[in-house]
């Protein structure tokens, strides 16, 4: 992916259309969480067969600094993400933005960028009018960030199903 992406997208987005309406879905409340980073290959590992596995070891989980929110504009979009602050939540106002967290997904001793797992958080009940209104409350999709990329994830949504991808 191209980084000479327009400046005012974040380098991960969302779209999500209602297929129930063949709509773009308005007003849906979506969180965007760091669930690990960064994502280290550990030491290959044989399997029964004799071929070796790569298994993938990350650090800890989010932290209330790496968690961001947003709702889809008029055209089912999310463009930029704002700090995330819960109702509970007293102080100051987070001043942070996704590209300081994407930076900060270092490789420990080398200061190399790593990749870093992320989870988007659609709530479906809030869109559909409450929980009994939808067969999936929330939507979850989880996915890999690679140092420098962008990410756009469609979401295909209806009250009983979905599908999302990567788009571009």
């Amino acid at each position: 992916m191209s980084n000479t992406e327009p400046k005012d997208k974040d380098r991960i987005t969302c779209h999500v259309l209602d297929t129930t309406t063949g709509q773009p879905a308005r007003g849906l409340r979506v969180k965007l969480e760091l669930v690990s980073s960064p994502i280290i290959p550990s030491n290959n590992t044989n399997n029964q067969n004799g071929s070796s596995n790569t298994a993938i070891t990350s650090s800890s989980a989010a932290t209330p600094d790496r968690v961001f929110e947003s709702q889809t504009d008029d055209d089912g979009r999310i463009k930029t993400w704002l700090p995330y602050s819960s109702a509970t939540s007293s102080g100051e106002v987070p001043v942070y933005t996704l590209e300081d967290v994407l930076s900060s997904c270092l490789l420990p001793g080398s200061g190399e960028p790593a990749d870093s797992r992320w989870t988007l958080r659609f709530d479906t009940a809030g869109y559909f009018g409450g929980p009994d209104k939808t067969f999936f409350p929330e939507v979850t999709v989880t996915f890999t960030v690679k140092p420098g990329e962008r990410y756009h994830v469609p979401l295909l949504l209806a009250p009983y199903g979905y599908s999302t991808y990567r788009g571009s």
